[in-house]
């Protein structure tokens, strides 16, 4: 089992998402409704992290074929949807450590990620109530990802209430896919 590490915000993070999406962008050029999207902690300044970028590359549903080809054609392996629907996840060929996800535009993932990002990046309490409960997890050395994640599930369904994107049946979706217990 390998330790939960949650650090500090860095601007770095920005940085090392804009030098990704431009890869990203030049390889979707393609496909013309391709939005690449920062997402997940490391977008939040000023939001403790694990230091993963989530970056969403948001197409609409008939451009899903393009968009996985055009990843793969400059390294990126497919990994399937991972069992959870409207997302194509992939591994990177390279640093920075991120997760890349293709996702179906409209979709409640990407309406999932987007409202986190943005109602935390304008919420200062609700993204200090969200880095004390990632910390804490984190401070447990027996802490499994699994645990980790359902740990987190109350506050984010907080601030996924907060943002009014979603509605009740996909906010009872996002917190049993979080927290299956």
């Amino acid at each position: 089992m390998s330790r939960i590490e949650v650090v500090d915000w860095t601007p770095r993070w920005a940085e090392q998402f804009d030098e990704v999406a431009a890869v990203l962008r030049d390889a979707l050029r393609s496909v013309p409704s391709a939005r690449v999207e920062h997402v997940g902690s490391t977008s939040v300044p000023g939001l403790a992290a694990k230091p993963v970028l989530d970056i969403d590359v948001i197409v609409e549903e008939h451009a899903v074929a393009a968009a996985v080809a055009a990843l793969e054609s400059v390294g990126y392996v497919h990994r399937g949807d991972l069992g959870v629907s409207g997302r194509e996840a992939f591994h990177a060929p390279d640093e920075p450590r991120r997760h890349v996800y293709i996702c179906t535009a409209g979709s409640a993932n990407v309406r999932n990620h987007l409202a986190v990002r943005d109602v935390l990046r304008a919420r200062d309490d609700l993204r200090e109530a969200y880095a004390g409960v990632k910390r804490a997890l984190a401070a447990d050395p027996g802490m499994d990802i699994d645990t980790y994640v359902a740990g987190k599930s109350a506050v984010l369904q907080q601030v996924l209430e907060e943002s009014g994107e979603l509605t009740a049946a996909e906010l009872v979706a996002i917190r049993r896919l979080n927290d299956p217990a």
